[in-house]
């Protein structure tokens, strides 16, 4: 066995992965945490796959950074995919992430989020009711996408009848942060950055024009600013909106997709939650366990040590979610599902500086989604062979089918 996993980590290349690697990637990152946890690949990227190598990258924002000017360039070129990425905040440095960061942040306040709540609870009984006259569901459709697009919607204020392309148009962007985009992809991220932003230019032209409430309204928090008279830029403050709700779409549907499978592939725990619901502990499970995003990607400022490897300046990062969250070093026996796992510090919001500015509000969706879910169909059963996402940097499923029972 340790040969072969020897053999596994070897061989990795996060550009010629296997059908058997997305629909089960974990083996291969204990290969390599176990092997070569600072793995060289052959693009020159280095791949990190230890817990404690994450948590220092992510907190070293002097010496890792998380600018894509230089990344992208050669990967998009002179493109909207490119002009989107290098400007929302999740892919710029201090000061201009914390600028925008404290905008966003002033919006999803502890306050502003547990108000949401009720209108939460609303949209996902509504879909479980659908749900319950059909007498049967495909969990991602009916019920896990459904959930953040409406909820980013609201947040956004996009009338209801206008949020239609949005899940097209995010997972299009999305779908372009692959390792490897074919021209296919490309094209179908540009056009989708393209038709959003034309919406967004109308949608922030009417706002403007007669505006929301900002305690609750982003969109019109994010124009107007902060009272000291920090504003974003019109090209700021479009491509932040896409951010939002690209950030808040897919990781959520695929926690709560994960999530939901994960409980029906461990029918002990299921039973175990329906017993005790007690959600705080088992959200942060499902995080953990199958981490909606799996990667995340740095820059070296400067000559630096990690893991005991010296990178150069200009070295590429990949930080590995997936494979930190089951590091055995953070999480005793990482491979179990366990509803009960407490301490819990996992990475799926990653640490530090970029720390998702939505956290609160995703843990607050997947509590109120899975609950109630399980309340409602505590019988429910995978009816038949899921379809992964076919990423490695997104994890999640395309469908699920579902019986209710």
């Amino acid at each position: 066995m340790n040969a072969d996993a020897k053999t596994l980590a070897a061989s990795f290349d996060l550009e010629k992965l296997t059908p058997e690697f997305y629909d089960n990637p974990y083996p291969t990152y204990r290969a390599l945490r176990e092997n070569e946890p600072v793995k060289r690949l052959r693009s020159g990227t280095v791949f990190l796959t230890r817990y404690d190598d994450l948590v220092t990258t992510y907190k070293n924002t002097k010496s890792f950074s998380s600018d894509k000017k230089r990344e992208f360039a050669p990967k998009y070129g002179d493109t909207p995919l490119y002009e989107h990425h290098t400007t929302s905040l999740v892919f710029n440095d201090p000061p201009a992430h914390t600028r925008v960061r404290r905008l966003i942040m002033g919006a999803l306040s502890p306050r502003a989020i547990a108000s949401m709540e009720g209108d939460l609870v609303k949209l996902v009984d509504g879909l479980l009711d659908a749900i319950a006259a059909k007498g049967a569901c495909e969990l991602i459709e009916d019920f896990a996408a459904s959930i953040p697009i409406e909820v980013i919607g609201n947040l956004l204020d996009v009338p209801h009848e206008e949020r239609g392309p949005l899940r097209d148009w995010s997972l299009a962007i999305l779908g372009a942060l692959e390792p490897v985009v074919s021209t296919e992809a490309a094209t179908r991220g540009n056009k989708a950055v393209a038709d959003f932003l034309a919406y967004l230019q109308t949608l922030v032209a009417r706002r403007r024009a007669k505006p929301g409430n900002p305690e609750r309204d982003v969109l019109t928090r994010l124009i107007q600013g902060e009272e000291n008279g920090e504003r974003l830029t019109e090209k700021e403050l479009l491509h932040n909106c896409i951010f939002l709700l690209n950030a808040g779409h897919e990781t959520t549907t695929n926690l709560i997709g994960n999530g939901l499978v994960a409980l029906d592939r461990h029918p002990d725990q299921k039973q175990r939650l329906i017993e005790n619901p007690d959600m705080k502990t088992a959200v942060e499970e499902m995080l953990r366990y199958e981490s909606s995003n799996q990667l995340g990607n740095r820059m070296t400022t400067e000559r630096v040590e990690l893991g005991g490897v010296m990178l150069e300046a200009g070295t590429s990062v990949t930080l590995c979610i997936g494979a930190a969250n089951r590091d055995p070093a953070q999480f005793p026996d990482p491979e179990r599902f366990d509803i009960a796992r407490t301490p819990n510090r996992h990475l799926a919001f990653a640490t530090g500086a970029h720390q998702c500015a939505g956290m609160a509000l995703a843990r607050l969706e997947g509590a109120i989604a899975i609950s109630r879910f399980l309340a409602r169909f505590p019988n429910y059963a995978v009816s038949g062979q899921p379809v992964r996402g076919g990423r490695v940097r997104f994890r999640g499923f395309l469908s699920v089918p579902c019986a209710l029972r």
